[in-house]
């Protein structure tokens, strides 16, 4: 019987290494073809700086890629075992099939862990990590390699072109200002200029000497000239960096800690102090609103740890669908586990769209695959231990 459970999950360890690692490179290339790989031919960054936003998004990924590789892991073992007859080989030898997965749905609820881990701390913070890798990227080349001779947006209102820059000391600046991001309505003209960044205030700042401006649009149609002119420019604006984490950027703590500070902000006074039906109709009228702010948090939250659960029931599933598969193949391995994942992922993102109608209660909805693949992979276990 030893001899048994170290061969399947010794096979069971190997695949899911391997699965994750696939799984890991297919996630990271889209990222990497979207936002690095421009920055690397450009010649903007350094090439460790490339690995280093690469190892940072890796716990991200392996978000997606623990539970996607612990499926399939399971799949190709299972259907390899049944299909050489090694299953009616130990159940000739009065070995049933719960008997001899047992460790393997041990390494199932050391992966939730794991994953409960993953998602609830290291992987949002690792995704934190690498926006801000990328944003102090962004915050360099706009403050120390601005192009001489090119057009560029500094920001989302601003053209910006210089003919030389000397370490940021400018020469021959024209900025021209847009209206809705698309007319020019002014255009300032300068001899030289300054750029320089503060970071404690995240903000970009340019002087302009001797700065002539044109207006063509507006009540001020015009010329008018200053011997100085400073102008600010956003950081988080100009790098599209967010001023504050986004929901889904946060850990499970901050999410909580966030709801807890909402929730003390918009209190609701306690029903006893209430004295007509007016105002008990107004306090249920508050509630839904606070409902209505709170329930996005809510439902990441419950994302966060629902979505760490997802390892055990794609083993109870993976299991028996393996042994019915009864196939070597790698590629219907590979397919099965890519559906069942899709069907799993339709709940998340059903419950996640859902956020802004709480009277729907979405953040419960994000339960449901796991209810569903823990029945379901129960009920074929049964079977399979039965034989039927």
């Amino acid at each position: 019987m030893k001899t048994l459970h170290k061969y399947l999950t010794g096979q069971v360890l190997a695949s899911l290494v391997l699965t994750v690692a696939v799984f890991t490179f297919v996630l990271l290339l889209g990222e990497a073809l979207k936002k690095i790989l421009p920055l690397l031919i450009n010649g903007q960054v350094r090439l460790g700086i490339i690995f280093q936003a690469l190892g940072l998004l890796i716990p991200f990924v392996w978000v997606f890629a623990l539970p996607m590789g612990l499926l399939t892991a399971t799949l190709l073992v299972f259907g390899r075992f049944s299909a050489d007859q090694e299953l009616t080989a130990a159940r000739a030898s009065g070995v049933s099939l719960l008997s001899l997965i047992t460790p393997v749905l041990l390494l199932s609820l050391f992966c939730c862990v794991l994953s409960a881990w993953i998602n609830t701390d290291l992987g949002p913070r690792s995704r934190v990590a690498y926006k801000d890798l990328l944003f102090q990227v962004r915050v360099e080349l706009i403050n120390g390699q601005l192009p001489e001779g090119r057009f560029i947006n500094i920001s989302t209102n601003y053209i910006f072109y210089t003919e030389k820059n000397r370490g940021g000391n400018l020469q021959g600046v024209m900025i021209f200002m847009l209206e809705n991001g698309t007319n020019v309505g002014t255009t300032l003209r300068a001899p030289r200029g300054r750029f320089e960044t503060d970071m404690t205030n995240k903000q970009l700042i340019l002087h302009l000497f001797d700065a002539r401006s044109v207006t063509l649009t507006g009540p001020r149609v015009g010329i008018t000239a200053s011997p100085e002119l400073t102008l600010n420019f956003d950081l988080n604006t100009t790098t599209n960096r967010p001023g504050k984490l986004k929901i889904s950027d946060m850990t499970f703590w901050q999410l909580r800690d966030e709801l807890r500070d909402l929730e003390r902000r918009i209190g609701l006074p306690p029903e006893a102090t209430l004295t007509s039906d007016e105002l008990r109709a107004q306090a249920r009228e508050f509630a839904r609103q606070r409902n209505d702010l709170t329930e996005p948090i809510r439902v990441e939250m419950n994302r966060e740890i629902s979505f760490s659960f997802a390892c055990f029931g794609f083993t109870l599933v993976g299991i028996p669908l393996g042994i019915r598969m009864h196939r070597r193949e790698t590629n219907i391995g590979v397919a099965i586990a890519l559906l069942l994942v899709l069907v799993y992922y339709s709940f998340i993102i059903a419950g996640e769209s859902l956020s802004a109608r709480p009277e729907l209660v979405p953040h419960l909805i994000l339960w449901l695959p796991n209810f569903i693949f823990q029945a379901v992979g129960a009920v074929l276990l049964w079977r399979a231990n039965r034989g039927i």
